[in-house]
């Protein structure tokens, strides 16, 4: 197996070149969590997945509960399906607890206020009522606590981190914030911690393998032991081969896969397929990979050709229609090669795209 092998196939079990999943939460149950900070760029890491399906299909499934967007693993914001959201959100919390401490302390914010604003929010989202953040944030301002934004971010992680809130139906396009209990009612699907454990770990290497312990760690944000717990329980499930002095695991490839074939994708910010791993190596040079991701960790929008990323694009609304700009790397694709990323990304927002390469 090749560096270009490796991509190939994470092309494929990420649900890129093999598109079996059905609805945007059957994409979410098979990636386990799927990194959502930019929220109109991670309705289109759901769509690159799914064949024929719009921006409005994605929305339908946003505000009917079926995916869920909370802070989770790393921490950062991810959707999760409807199913999963409780037994991650508890193997995850201690975690994000812990690396948020410092800040939280800089910030003031003690157990007394976190218990103070979890009520207070409780009480203002009480019977299904979806608030925006700023609506949110007036309400608790309202109710006499004095916060500034900072704090306010501070204190919606710790309510969803304990199980309080989660994303809502959305206001004209905007996210909104609701009673996880309300909104979500718990299933019997319950994990303990070990089967936590073993549970994300298979999500994780089955749907983007080849892919190291390292990789899941960073991943997950558990701590390396933990990932290595993670890996262990899963091994009769997986193969590995040892690859530059690492050991990547995975699900056998199909025997008809071909590592020296791919299509275009406009993938979008964050996406999952250059996330999801510590090393990114075999989908990226170094010196691409500077141009492709800020110092300060922002994930831009991506071309992935023959399994390699190849530049950079943006999205820009004129009237009618979307301007995609390029910005190519060493590879440069023609507009032609291009077309059917392109005819897609045109049919999922039902806009004309219109591409101008750089």
């Amino acid at each position: 197996m090749t560096l270009n092998s490796i991509s190939a196939l994470r092309s494929f079990n990420q649900q890129l070149s093999n598109q079996e999943a059905k609805t945007a939460k059957d994409v979410a149950c098979w990636m386990g969590a799927i990194q959502a900070q930019d929220f109109n760029m991670v309705k289109w890491a759901f769509g690159i997945r799914l064949p024929n399906s719009t921006e409005k299909s994605i929305n339908e499934e946003i505000d009917s509960g079926r995916i869920i967007r909370t802070h989770l693993l790393r921490p950062t914001w991810h959707f999760v399906s409807s199913d999963d959201i409780y037994w991650i959100q508890k193997l995850s919390a201690a975690h994000i607890k812990s690396a948020l401490s410092y800040r939280d302390s800089q910030l003031g914010l003690t157990s007394r206020i976190f218990s103070k604003t979890n009520s207070a929010i409780e009480k203002i989202l009480k019977n299904n009522i979806h608030l925006t953040r700023e609506e949110l944030f007036a309400g608790l301002v309202k109710s006499g606590l004095k916060l500034n934004n900072e704090q306010a971010s501070h204190i919606f992680v710790r309510a969803e981190t304990e199980g309080i809130i989660c994303s809502g139906r959305q206001k004209k396009g905007k996210p909104t914030f609701a009673l996880l209990n309300e909104w979500v009612p718990e299933n019997k699907k319950r994990y303990n911690r070990d089967e936590s454990l073993k549970e994300l770990g298979y999500r994780y290497f089955m749907s983007r393998g080849p892919a190291t312990v390292q990789d899941f760690a960073w991943w997950s944000g558990l701590s390396l032991s933990e990932a290595r717990m993670g890996l262990e329980y899963n091994k009769s499930e997986l193969v590995s081969e040892v690859i530059e002095n690492q050991t990547f695991w995975f699900s056998d490839p199909p025997v008809n896969l071909d590592p020296n074939k791919g299509q275009v994708f406009l993938l979008p910010a964050y996406d999952e397929f250059l996330l999801s791993y510590r090393d990114r190596s075999a989908s990226i040079s170094d010196y691409d990979h500077k141009l492709a991701v800020s110092n300060n960790g922002i994930f831009y929008p991506v071309i992935l050709a023959e399994n390699q990323i190849t530049g950079t694009w943006k999205r820009k609304s004129k009237r009618e229609k979307i301007i995609i700009s390029t910005n190519q790397f060493t590879t440069k694709l023609s507009a032609e090669s291009m077309e059917n990323a392109v005819i897609r990304y045109s049919r999922f927002l039902v806009k004309k795209v219109e591409l101008v390469l750089l």
